[in-house]
């Protein structure tokens, strides 16, 4: 098969349907019908000589030559895509672009707010998607253009991306106010240790960065709960006597009279949150400004 043979209309058709493997999802994503997209299926059944998606139970699966073709056919649109808006003029001010972010609950809660002012004040026609992530999904999400870029904390970042300091967070104690008024002072590690805890974790898991902290002094806390949305937790603990270690400036955002912050009787490693993004992006004019953009407000934050 010869790269001329392919309609690169079907190339992008092909992204689809094997990314969504449904033929009714894939439509709606190319922004065609249902029988225009099933036409296209069948159209590279033929060019392929496979079949691509075959049914298995209530969804479809890629045979082991869609599994293959997959990764390259998204990579390869992605690097046309790239350099299209590369080659593509850039003005902020009136350009109606959309750009695509990683992002976790905390980069959100603490630079959306800061990035989407300056958004609406200097390029109000461009929009904003935002995306959750598994941190080992980064490359990939990168690679196939699924995000253009990703804001979060990798250690160690992978080496084919770069990566850029934002901001430095420090670790500290949230809690209701009822619920810090009555902690002892000064605060020991084993009174920290015997509070229940609520735990931010998007494993599926029960440990966090406290416990090897607390491990090594011979101390073992409770985790009475542990849950994945990190936005959650201020109702939480404003109505319970849970406490929880927080990053810094999301317990600066969400405190009050409902919630106090503490010290913590233990020292807890921070962490830095990056910028993640491909080399190659380094040609697109318009992701230059946002990397910009969303550093200045990493500074600031």
């Amino acid at each position: 098969m010869r790269l001329q043979d392919i309609d690169l209309n079907l190339l992008v058709a092909l992204d689809a349907l094997l990314a969504e493997r449904s033929v009714t999802r894939a439509a709606r994503r190319l922004g065609l019908g249902q029988p225009a997209t099933s036409a296209a299926l069948a159209r590279l059944r033929v060019l392929f000589g496979d079949p691509l998606l075959l049914r298995s139970g209530g969804a479809m699966a890629r045979t082991e030559l869609a599994e293959r073709l997959a990764p390259a056919v998204a990579a390869a649109l992605a690097g046309l895509s790239q350099a299209l808006s590369a080659a593509a003029p850039f003005d902020p001010a009136t350009s109606t672009r959309a750009f695509t972010l990683g992002s976790t609950d905390y980069t959100s809660h603490v630079l959306l707010p800061p990035l989407l002012a300056r958004l609406r004040r200097e390029a109000p026609g461009i929009d904003l998607r935002l995306r959750g992530y598994a941190k080992d999904e980064v490359r990939g999400l990168l690679a196939s253009r699924a995000v253009d870029l990703v804001v979060g904390t990798l250690r160690p970042p992978p080496e084919e991306l770069v990566a850029t300091r934002l901001l430095q967070e420090r670790l500290v104690g949230l809690a209701g106010g009822g619920t810090v008024a009555r902690l002892p002072a000064p605060l020991t590690p084993e009174a920290f240790a015997g509070l229940p805890f609520a735990l931010f974790t998007v494993n599926a898991d029960a440990t966090g960065v406290g416990d090897a902290a607390l491990a090594a002094l011979g101390l073992r806390r409770r985790v009475a709960l542990a849950l994945p949305h990190l936005t959650a937790l201020p109702a939480l603990l404003a109505g319970t006597d849970l406490v929880s270690v927080v990053p810094e400036r999301f317990a600066r955002a969400v405190a009050g009279e409902a919630l106090r912050i503490f010290e913590l009787p233990v020292e807890l490693p921070g962490f830095e949150v990056q910028l993640l993004w491909p080399p190659a992006a380094r040609a697109d004019a318009g992701l230059a400004w946002l990397r910009r953009l969303i550093a200045e407000v990493g500074q600031g934050a």
